[in-house]
């Protein structure tokens, strides 16, 4: 019993936030990728453009609730999250237009783009402080929980509770029918193998008549799907506000390049790679190990390795061991 207790404690506060928050990472990391292996640079606003679609979907999810449009018990988020989507789409392809396809025509070192994808990460950000507020916002409406601890201990009569909450499992369901379709999209039609040649070989491709600019689209819109639907998926498991969105950078680049970056199935596993380490590295074991030893064993500490504000430095760490010693990453990505 008291085993079932421990790996109870460990499903409700390691694998299920775990799970949802790779799945996070991992749809982020996935538009890192693409818009590497497609377009030849590093997008450092990829944060903050997670951040603007979360707010679009964000917005007219209020204006739902206020006229009284809602899905019942799923969130109404899911019902905006299609205009967030499509703004999201309009404001990265005015920007290509605005600012990365100047660059391109000039045949610009790829550090060059990646500084300009700053300049686009710093308005972005005050866009949005200055749109929605720079401080926490909660949408989260619908149920709340699929399980609950209380239901779950009267159902099983253990006494560690289960919570698995609604954000969560749509994410995972969610991160799950996006990964299929993007898959699907890229082995399946003619323009994601369009994509797969142009990342492969720019130049066989150019002449082999594929349409550089109709890619280039193309690779924009998936990104602007990819960072709206992590950007809303993150905000309803934990909460929006700006800030944080320009924090997961760091996570999101480390998925990409644990990875390999470029490499969309590294993508997905860097991202949960990095999101485990992460919970794992920084949760307090105490409960788990209590139920788990005998009696006399039990810790009297909260055995926890690191600070939940050190995090990011999970991450960061390795990110730095990877570069160091697999630069090309997991799953043989392109160089960094």
């Amino acid at each position: 019993m008291d085993l079932l207790n421990a790996f109870v404690a460990l499903l409700n506060f390691v694998i299920i936030p775990a799970t949802a928050y790779g799945s996070q990472l991992a749809l982020g990391a996935l538009g890192v990728t693409l818009i590497y292996g497609i377009l030849r640079f590093s997008n450092f606003a990829h944060g903050d453009t997670m951040a603007f679609g979360a707010m679009i979907t964000i917005l007219v999810t209020w204006l739902f609730q206020a006229i009284g449009v809602s899905l019942g018990p799923l969130p109404t988020a899911l019902l905006a999250l299609p205009f967030g989507i499509a703004a999201t789409a309009g404001m990265m392809l005015l920007t290509d237009r605005w600012v990365y396809r100047f660059y391109r025509a000039q045949k610009a070192k790829p550090i060059i783009l990646v500084m300009a994808s700053l300049g686009v990460m710093f308005v972005l950000n005050g866009v949005v402080r200055v749109i929605i507020g720079p401080g926490e916002q909660q949408f989260n409406d619908g149920a709340r929980f699929i399980i609950n601890a209380r239901d779950f201990k009267e159902m099983t009569g253990l006494s560690e509770g289960l919570a698995f909450r609604s954000s969560q499992g749509i994410t995972i369901v969610v991160t799950v029918i996006a990964v299929a379709a993007l898959f699907w999209f890229l082995g399946r039609t003619r323009t994601g193998k369009s994509m797969r040649a142009y990342s492969d070989n720019e130049d066989l491709a150019l002449l082999s008549g594929i349409n550089p600019e109709k890619v280039v689209r193309v690779t924009w819109i998936l990104a602007a799907i990819l960072a709206t639907t992590a950007g809303v998926l993150y905000g309803l498991d934990k909460a929006f506000k700006p800030f944080t969105y320009f924090q997961l950078l760091l996570p999101i680049f480390a998925s990409a390049i644990v990875g390999g970056l470029g490499n969309p199935l590294g993508a997905i596993a860097g991202g949960y790679i990095i999101a485990f380490s992460e919970v794992t590295l920084t949760y307090a074991w105490k409960k788990v190990l209590t139920h788990a030893l005998p009696e006399s064993m039990a810790p009297d500490g909260l055995v926890q390795l690191l600070s939940t504000d050190y995090k990011y430095a999970v991450s960061f760490t390795i990110l730095v061991i990877v570069l160091i010693f697999k630069p090309y990453g997991l799953f043989r990505g392109k160089a960094v």
